[in-house]
């Protein structure tokens, strides 16, 4: 079967950056299974995804310690130290990234769940997010991945034909709703995985 890809669509977290809220929790809770609770019941998945929806920080914490106010510091730790929950860059994707870029083939864009507010900081911080000739970012649009209208908003404003573009995910869900809507779809595990498939695919 002739592999006609001509657009690469990266997702950022969990592919190209590592990010990862116990960074900063480890040095808050002595321990473990409280620092689990925390996550768990407090600033949830699910909490921290509608900032990715476009919920306003500020609107955010307060909501929930008025919730929880026996966990107002910790609470208000999640956005005053979110720059400390970046891990850097996953460098092996990154080269990947690169490789695709200087081969000058496809057309690169981002697609990401992430806070209209906090975005700006990874732009700032990471060059390679540069390469994209456009992201489109779920709090900006205010609707998040696996949301069907969030991939429409990527194909129609970029012209993208989803028979000819490959998305990159590290989540099983955003991968199978892009692939409900035509596009060529691999769930990222790890570096190694991926560029393994980027060949089998025909775009390295």
């Amino acid at each position: 079967m002739k592999k006609d890809i001509q657009t690469v669509i990266f997702d950022f977290g969990g592919v190209l950056i590592d990010w990862n809220p116990a960074y900063v929790y480890r040095q808050v809770f002595d321990d473990e299974k409280e620092m689990d609770y925390f996550f768990e019941n407090i600033c949830t998945f699910e909490w921290n995804a509608m900032q990715d929806a476009g919920r306003p920080l500020v609107e955010a914490t307060e909501w929930l310690v008025k919730r929880h106010p026996e966990y107002e510091s910790h609470i208000r730790t999640y956005y005053d130290r979110w720059q400390e929950m970046l891990g850097g860059p996953i460098h092996g994707t990154v080269d990947l990234l690169g490789t695709v870029y200087t081969q000058n083939k496809h057309r690169l864009y981002g697609l990401t769940n992430w806070s209209h507010e906090t975005f700006p900081v990874a732009l700032e911080l990471y060059d390679f997010l540069h390469r994209f000739e456009g992201i489109v970012v779920s709090g900006t649009e205010k609707v998040k991945k696996p949301d069907q209208k969030i991939y429409d908003i990527l194909l129609e404003r970029y012209d993208i034909k989803p028979e000819t573009a490959f998305f990159i995910d590290d989540s099983h869900n955003n991968v199978l709703a892009a692939q409900a809507l035509g596009i060529n779809a691999v769930q990222f595990h790890s570096p190694e995985q991926l560029k393994e498939a980027l060949q089998e695919w025909e775009i390295l």
